[in-house]
């Protein structure tokens, strides 16, 4: 890498990691993670390298101001804001850090998971209300059900180790995978989860092919009433249509860390029915898109991507 410049443009707020290692790593950069998409057009053209996390959308306008760009590395999983084919086309290289956060996201549906089986959100409202209800929170056992992972790669694979221990029987289908099947997790086709599962849970990236899949028709697919989980992409989801299996039934309850628009001040008139219904049920568990969002794997997203880079 040249010397006469700083060799990677940090485009985004990182954790103060990974300026050590970097440094260790030999490597030269530019940390901007106040810069605007003008300035970054106008500023990434002497670099090499550009890291990002999830506020920088890097496609074609972008590349064009790049002609000296060897490589993108992303401090996450989600490759959505980056435009693959474009990327593909110039022969720069993308990493990631899927690895990094998915002890976190695994931990975290097994979280919401027990929460909203056990009525444990509900039941600490009323206790600190003085409301004594034991009945009327009933849950139900985890070990019994049988948990459909809908992507099956690190965060998927990770969830079902987790799920296992639980005495629960795990079944995943992922598209690009064959032979995947192991001791946390049965391979399976979407038919038999849609048969079968008692619960289940997205671990797949957004993409054309999965933006809205959850809707009507895929809810009303199902044999028997679920549990849904979505820690993965919130616009991947619809939320009417979760709306509508909650108050159908076909859907026991929602566990929901993203939302079709995160932009809570700014959703649509559709978009605030629907949150306005989930934020007043008893039957969903919501976080702030946090599954991966651990003091642990902000470090470990760092050394996930540097190594990945240095190789």
């Amino acid at each position: 890498m040249s010397q006469n410049q700083p060799s990677i443009l940090i485009a985004d707020e990182m954790h103060p990691s990974l300026f050590a290692m970097l440094d260790q790593a030999g490597f030269q950069y530019d940390y901007q993670p106040k810069i605007t998409r003008e300035e970054l057009i106008t500023a990434i053209s002497p670099f090499e390298g550009l890291i990002i996390r999830s506020k920088t959308t890097i496609d074609e306008a972008v590349l064009a101001h790049a002609p000296t760009l060897r490589f993108i590395g992303r401090a996450g999983a989600g490759l959505d804001l980056i435009d693959l084919d474009a990327v593909k086309k110039r022969g720069i290289r993308v990493f990631h850090a899927g690895e990094g956060n998915r002890d976190a996201v695994a931990e975290h549906v097994v979280g919401m998971l027990l929460a909203l089986l056990a009525n444990i959100l509900k039941a600490d409202r009323e206790v600190r209300q003085g409301i004594w209800d034991r009945e009327g929170n009933r849950g139900y056992e985890l070990g019994g059900l049988t948990v459909g992972l809908i992507g099956y790669g690190n965060n998927g694979n990770a969830t079902a180790k987790r799920l296992s221990g639980f005495g629960c029987r795990v079944l995943a289908y992922d598209k690009f995978l064959t032979n995947y099947g192991d001791a946390f997790a049965e391979e399976a086709t979407l038919a038999q989860i849609i048969e079968e599962a008692d619960v289940l849970s997205l671990h797949i990236p957004l993409t054309s092919e999965t933006r809205m899949l959850i809707n009507d028709t895929f809810v009303d697919q199902f044999r028997k009433p679920f549990y849904f989980i979505n820690i993965a992409r919130g616009e991947i989801t619809s939320l009417a249509a979760v709306v509508r299996g909650l108050e159908s039934g076909k859907i026991r309850g929602a566990c929901l860390d993203v939302l079709e628009n995160e932009k809570l001040a700014k959703l649509t008139p559709e978009q605030q029915r629907s949150f306005d219904f989930l934020r007043e049920s008893d039957r969903v568990v919501l976080t702030p898109h946090i599954a991966g969002w651990t003091h642990e794997s902000y470090v470990r997203i760092n050394e996930v991507l540097v190594r990945q880079i240095a190789k």
